[in-house]
């Protein structure tokens, strides 16, 4: 299957959504092309690699973006009309699911890929990594990552599905594997930890207006995701030292093989 990624802006899913598909490059049943605007979201930069892939003519398209009811967003999701495709996105276009559904296009919106605290005092190219590396930390570790890619396998495996999913503190670790009881509530605090800090965050951005209290309200949201990651990294550290992480590696045929005791082979 030829699949077009198409990536506006930037949530911490997108760096590795192509990536979750194909985690050791042998995966025979799919081919991939990704075209990005890099951090711009204005109309014309959507617009514009959004044409790139739909003129490639991939049979399913996936679009990851922030908040995908901005004007950019909004008029790839028009181009989007017609073709088979998925959104993926953070918490903010959940109030476009109606509409997407309108549109036979399919979703996966994580409440948890918060927005980074992006202002200029405080946000440079260093904390802007280091952000999304703790992101990347708490969606993998509590399994948000996991359901995406579950998700987006389904609808390449089933020309008929395209997904509705909404991905909550719950839905990521019920999926995760997860097996001591400890470790999955570490899971979820650091899952509904990562939630709040795009609560300050938008309000550090958007509605503080005085530097003084601004600069404090993001780095404070950049420092509750630390520990967030920390408490996820925790969790895992926990399945691993019994012996339990659930792996779920891509057969070359794109199957999902499954183990968990780390010296066996998947199966």
């Amino acid at each position: 299957m030829w699949i077009g990624v198409i990536k506006t802006g930037n949530i911490a899913s997108s760096l590795v959504l192509e990536l979750l598909l194909d985690e050791r490059a042998d995966r025979k049943n799919i081919d991939v092309r990704v075209a990005t605007s890099g951090a711009k979201m204005g109309p014309d930069d959507c617009t514009e690699v959004a044409k790139q892939i739909i003129d490639w003519g991939p049979e399913l398209i996936l679009y990851t973006t922030p908040n995908p009811a901005t004007p950019g967003p909004a008029k790839v999701i028009e181009m989007l009309s017609g073709h088979r495709a998925i959104v993926v996105g953070d918490a903010p276009g959940i109030k476009i699911k109606d509409k997407l559904d309108e549109a036979g296009i399919g979703y996966i919106f994580v409440k948890a890929d918060s927005m980074i605290g992006a202002r200029r005092e405080f946000l440079d190219p260093t904390e802007m990594a280091i952000f999304n590396g703790d992101m990347l930390k708490v969606l993998g570790a509590t399994g948000a990552l996991k359901v995406i890619q579950e998700a987006i396998d389904r609808a390449i495996n089933d020309k008929n599905y395209l997904p509705k999913v909404i991905i909550d503190s719950d839905t990521a670790v019920a999926r995760s594997g997860i097996k001591n009881p400890y470790a999955r509530a570490k899971a979820k605090a650091a899952y509904e930890m990562a939630e709040k800090v795009g609560e300050l965050n938008v309000k550090g951005c958007f509605m503080q207006k005085d530097p003084k209290v601004y600069i404090q309200t993001v780095a404070s949201a950049h420092e509750l995701l630390r520990a967030a990651a920390a408490l996820a990294d925790e969790a895992r550290e926990m399945e691993k030292a019994a012996d339990t992480v659930d792996r779920r590696p891509h057969a070359g045929d794109g199957k999902t093989l499954k183990k968990e005791k780390l010296k066996d082979k998947p199966q």
